[in-house]
């Protein structure tokens, strides 16, 4: 399991219910009702530090307002307001003293009552920044990565919920991620119950043929909000994006694949099930959207600067 092994994650402070405490000391009882049934909701949050040397958060509050979606799609009541979360956010990385990283809201049932029904028990809320570098690796983002199709099938629609990030739905994608480990792969990609392409364990996923662009649609996947930005990247460059159904074998003889996700950002396929996509290395086009979204996240290129929240 050492391949894609992830460095211990530390800071100094945590938001937690509504303050800011030493990283150690942000503790829950062992009968959490999440640690035990896996009712809980977050995001994944990208600060990039930008040409100019400010900060800037990447979609905040669309970021927030899916945590708030998923919240409102499990029953659960967040108790604070989405600019309470936002601001939590943005304090997060100064309390840490991180001109770039990660920040993960969470909102969980804490203890009480036990068995599948919360009763009473609070929702509790935490903020969480790290400093954290290539979800995929730097070689991975330069030259691509290897995927296979894992034998575990995307969620049906109808039994998760694909709108809300929930915590206990990630067991599906843990238990492909450490398949295509073992394998000797970097990365899962899913199908869904009808045996077509989902996703992957944590990214959606984009094919490249005769220069047109296709993405799954909205069905079996999480609505991607670096998905969403690419797109409308890749639009406003000229290329053709469509949503479409992808087979297996779409995968085998795309001239690209790439990946996209808050924690992956843009990282290329090079090779799915041991059939070498295109020239078997990150593509053209790939190319093109990476440098492209880099640009728009650091602020270079300034006609998407209303993503971005700056750190005061």
């Amino acid at each position: 399991m050492a391949k894609n092994a992830a460095k211990r994650v530390t800071g100094e402070e945590i938001w937690l219910d509504g303050k800011f405490v030493k990283w150690a000391d942000a503790n829950v009882h062992i009968l959490t009702h999440t640690l035990h049934y896996g009712l809980g909701v977050f995001e994944g949050i990208r600060c990039y530090q930008g040409v100019d040397g400010r900060s800037a958060i990447f979609r905040l509050k669309e970021h927030v307002r899916r945590l708030f979606d998923s919240a409102k799609i499990n029953l659960m009541q967040i108790p604070y307001s989405p600019a309470e979360i936002e601001a939590a956010c943005c304090e997060a990385f100064v309390r840490n003293h991180l001109a770039a990283g990660y920040v993960r809201p969470l909102a969980f049932i804490g203890d009480g009552a036990m068995g599948l029904h919360p009763g009473e028990n609070p929702v509790r809320v935490a903020v969480i920044a790290w400093e954290w570098g290539k979800y995929l690796g730097d070689e991975g983002m330069a030259k691509g990565i290897r995927a296979k199709i894992s034998t575990f099938a995307r969620h049906h629609v109808n039994s998760k919920m694909t709108n809300g990030k929930t915590c206990g739905d990630y067991v599906n994608s843990i238990l492909a991620k450490r398949e295509a480990l073992l394998d000797g792969f970097d990365e899962a990609i899913m199908l869904d119950t009808q045996g077509l392409v989902s996703e992957c364990t944590g990214e959606n996923i984009f094919v490249v043929r005769d220069g047109r662009i296709k993405t799954p649609p909205l069905h079996s996947i999480l609505d991607g909000i670096t998905r969403g930005c690419v797109i409308e990247i890749a639009r406003d460059r000229g290329f053709d994006v469509a949503e479409a159904t992808l087979t297996r074998d779409d995968l085998y003889v795309a001239d690209e694949i790439f990946l996209t996700g808050t924690a992956a950002e843009l990282t290329p396929v090079r090779e799915v099930d041991h059939r070498p996509i295109g020239e078997g290395k990150r593509g053209p086009v790939a190319e093109e959207l990476q440098k492209a979204f880099f640009d728009v996240v650091t602020g270079a290129d300034a006609r998407y600067a209303r993503w971005r929240t700056f750190i005061a």
